[in-house]
């Protein structure tokens, strides 16, 4: 029989109903939540059960079962159903006819289905080659038709699982470690898979089935909570997308939390990387538990094989006061008394860190209880041991969740509750803010050697960021709160300035080294009235590295280091009193020279290309250079439009500029021709492919120098076919003058999202103003570009204020046409 026979011959009791009923309860805005998962998987109960009676009549020996989260009896609106046909051996060709009857009207409703039919011996088989079978088999849940035989099947997989537990439980761990490997950790992705990623349903999951075993079992306050705040999450991405989708994408994410009665997306996000820090800490501790049960049995196996017996002692060293090492954790001492010593949460925080072990979750339980308040100032030893956890390396951040976990973090530092969870909308950021403070903290514990303040470069890593919590600059905003917590934590008044004076100021190196004509004597001397103290300017120089190192691939490079470091040597020169006001220019190279004669004696442009790479750190010297890019000399006679010419080129041949600078070379007589050549020496990739030869580029070069090359056409056509993220705008363009920036030009800041011709657009707005562009610093932030450029009158002066602000609004109407 085939299936168009099956749904002519078959009429569906009460599908039509069904599927009325479902619409209504999930189109009912006051029910939503567990009450409309459990009516809902209820609903489907009955109509399956009908849909079982009226095909199977009083066939015996067969049942239908509910597994997974449907045998849980949680339906998420586009929920799969997944059913077992369980059958005691029927005729084969009996029970396919039945299970045509049976899916085909499911099929018919548009519902999703994952289905078997197998005889128990057979579902128990394939749980055992299959650990996800086994998995959905542990919520079992009868259905229709012979409940013994159901209620046989969960009895023998559970019995099974529970037999089987000290073999397959490291297999799921496994399964859990990988899948969170690929998948990425929920508390920090912006689009994150809420059933794959850590931290997720199937994390929640295999914390049940850990359960079930009754070999060990999850830390249970708070995770049903989180769990239901997931599977409420993804009700509202089912409704509002209408897919059965589990990725919470970045445009879906207003319309989630508008479902939810969530203030924004911001809201929404914090609420899921809560939730799955709880189930995610509650993994954590659940596997060390399971690894600790399944080791304390195999000891026990070989002592029994040895002296026939006897239960092995835990052994218990000493740490700190207070605080022990016991089975791999650490543990209070027993004689502990929290109650009586404020300081113990950090002293047993910096002892774990220092060893490299984790928390025991009944330790940070029993501290988050009864342990008293610090007093305010802290003590000394207190704040000794915040800089001792801080100090400890990688190890410092599975400890700093354990405390966060009980919400000690937020008691010790009340301004931490601000940034807790809060989601970073930046590509160039991979952490929440306040993972990415405590991961500054790690890198900065890497570079304590080189500054002569550790405890200032640790504590100002750790609250470099703490005003992203507050409306308005962060840095400015945090200023202010990194003066209140320091004086709380204990420094005195000259470190509290410190402290503060570094997260105002934790942008300024790198902004500067990166926007700013480090030749400029005003540029150097801006810092250095800003820093103050050659001991402030060691400790800003690493808290620099070490912030760009925690945020992301894309804020770090050898070339944007060396660029900080030679500021750094600049105003460090400045405050010795040692650099002089005018400092000469930088002598051309012999290949700029070489290129800029030839330049000039053939009138048109001459280019370069050379390839960069990353230098290999001295620590390992076997490795290969990484690839920067390409870097690209053009030497060219001075003339109009030199800068929209060469961008424009550049971008229609899909080369992406990482860095750009322009200066302008007088040449003396004798040297092969007099002139004056404008020089760039830029660092580009290509967004596809290889690179096109030089001959090409300089060949249109040429042709868009001399206008016989429709540059903007070109590109008018590569901005129309240019993807675009749906559902997603980018900010506005923002154009300012950086005041008192440089005494010999002005200024003038393009922040913008970076695309394909943007520099051509400045170029050409920057022509049709008529100024002269002395110097240009070109950096990108993932797809934030951040673009300096010193111009000034054709005289070669600084343009006046207003004409200066003049330029800047022009600017940026021009970008946001």
């Amino acid at each position: 029989m085939t299936g168009t026979d099956v749904r002519e011959e078959t009429e569906d009791p009460g599908s039509g109903g069904y599927a009325a009923a479902r619409l209504r309860l999930l189109t009912e805005g006051a029910r939503s939540g567990p009450p409309r998962r459990s009516a809902l998987a209820g609903l489907t109960d009955d109509w399956l059960a009908r849909l079982f009676t009226a095909a199977a009549g009083t066939l015996p020996g067969v049942s239908l079962v509910a597994v997974g989260g449907y045998g849980r009896g949680e339906l998420s609106p586009r929920s799969d159903l997944d059913l077992v046909l369980l059958h005691d051996g029927l005729d084969p060709a009996a029970v396919a006819a039945l299970a045509d009857r049976l899916w085909y009207p499911v099929w018919d409703l548009g519902l999703s289905l994952d289905h078997s039919v197998r005889t128990p011996a057979e579902a128990r088989k394939t749980a055992g080659d299959d650990l996800k079978v086994h998995l959905g088999l542990l919520d079992a849940r009868h259905l229709a038709g012979d409940a013994g035989l159901s209620a046989g099947l969960r009895t023998a997989a559970l019995a099974d699982w529970r037999n089987q537990a000290p073999a397959r439980l490291p297999e799921l761990r496994e399964l859990c470690a990988e899948r969170g490997a690929r998948q990425g950790e929920l508390q920090y992705l912006l689009e994150p898979d809420l059933k794959e990623a850590r931290g997720g349903l199937r994390d929640a999951t295999a914390l049940r089935a850990v359960a079930a075993s009754w070999l060990a079992d999850a830390p249970r306050e708070g995770l049903d909570d989180a769990r239901r705040r997931l599977l409420d999450v993804r009700d509202a991405l089912h409704l509002s997308t209408g897919r059965a989708t589990d990725r919470l994408a970045l445009q879906e994410q207003d319309q989630v939390a508008a479902e939810l009665g969530l203030l924004d997306a911001d809201a929404l996000l914090r609420q899921v990387y809560e939730a799955a820090r709880v189930i995610a800490y509650a993994s954590d501790v659940t596997w060390r538990e399971v690894g600790r049960v399944l080791r304390s049995r195999a000891v026990r196996t070989r002592l029994r094989a040895m002296i026939g017996g006897g239960k092995p002692g835990a052994e218990r060293s000493p740490l700190a006061e207070g605080v022990v090492e016991q089975d791999g954790e650490v543990v209070l001492a027993r004689a502990a008394r929290p109650e009586r010593d404020p300081v113990l949460p950090l002293r047993a925080a910096a002892a774990a860190a220092q060893a490299g072990l984790p928390l025991s979750l009944h330790a940070v339980r029993r501290m988050a209880a009864t342990a008293r308040p610090l007093p305010t100032p802290w003590p000394a030893e207190a704040r000794e041991q915040l800089v001792t956890l801080l100090g400890s390396g990688r190890p410092t951040v599975e400890v700093w969740e354990a405390l966060e976990a009980e919400r000690l973090i937020t008691r010790l530092l009340p301004d931490w509750e601000r940034v807790r969870c809060r989601p970073q909308r930046n590509a160039v950021h991979i952490w929440t803010v306040d993972r990415h403070l405590i991961e500054t903290a790690v890198r900065a514990s890497e570079l304590t050697r080189r500054v002569s303040r550790p405890d200032l470069l640790l504590v100002g890593a750790l609250l470099h960021d703490i005003g992203k919590g507050w409306p308005g600059d962060h840095s400015v905003a945090g200023e202010i709160i990194a003066r209140d917590v320091a004086a709380r934590i204990g420094f005195d008044r000259a470190d509290v300035a410190v402290l503060s004076l570094l997260v105002r100021h934790h942008l300024l190196l790198v902004e500067t080294a990166t926007r700013r004509d480090l030749d400029d004597p005003a540029t150097v001397r801006s810092v250095a009235d800003a820093v103050g103290t050659q001991g402030t300017l060691e400790l800003l120089h690493a808290l620099t590295e070490a912030d760009a190192l925690a945020t992301g691939p894309a804020a770090w490079s050898s070339w944007r280091g060396s660029l900080v470091a030679d500021l750094v040597r600049r105003v460090s020169a400045v405050l010795a009193g040692d650099v002089p006001d005018e400092p000469e220019p930088a002598a051309p190279t012999a290949e700029q020279e070489r290129l800029s004669v030839e330049a000039v004696r053939t009138g048109g442009p001459v280019l370069a290309l050379r390839a960069q790479t990353e230098p290999v750190p001295d620590e390992d010297r076997s490795g290969d250079p990484e690839p920067l890019g390409v870097e690209l000399l053009i030497a060219v006679p001075d003339q109009p439009t030199v800068l929209p010419a060469v961008a424009g080129v550049l971008a229609v041949h899909r080369l992406t500029v990482r860095t750009a600078e322009l200066r302008a070379l007088r040449l003396p007589d004798g040297v092969g021709g007099d002139g004056t050549v404008l020089l760039l020496n830029w660092r580009v990739a290509a967004e596809y492919g290889s690179l096109p030869q030089a001959t090409r580029l300089r060949a249109d070069l040429v042709r868009a120098l001399d206008g016989s090359l429709d540059i903007a056409g070109r590109l008018a056509e590569r901005d129309a076919a240019y993807p675009r993220r749906r559902g997603w705008t980018a900010p506005p363009p923002r154009v300012t003058v950086a005041p008192a920036a440089s005494r010999h030009a002005t200024v003038i800041e393009v922040r913008a999202q970076d695309a394909p011709g943007l520099l051509y657009r400045i170029g050409m707005a920057l022509e049709k103003a008529a100024v002269r562009v002395r110097s240009m610093h070109v950096s990108t932030l993932g797809s934030n570009a951040v673009d300096a450029f010193y111009v000034t009158t054709g005289a070669g002066a600084p343009l006046p204020g207003e004409d200066a602000a003049s330029l800047a609004g022009a600017l940026e109407e021009a970008l946001r046409a």
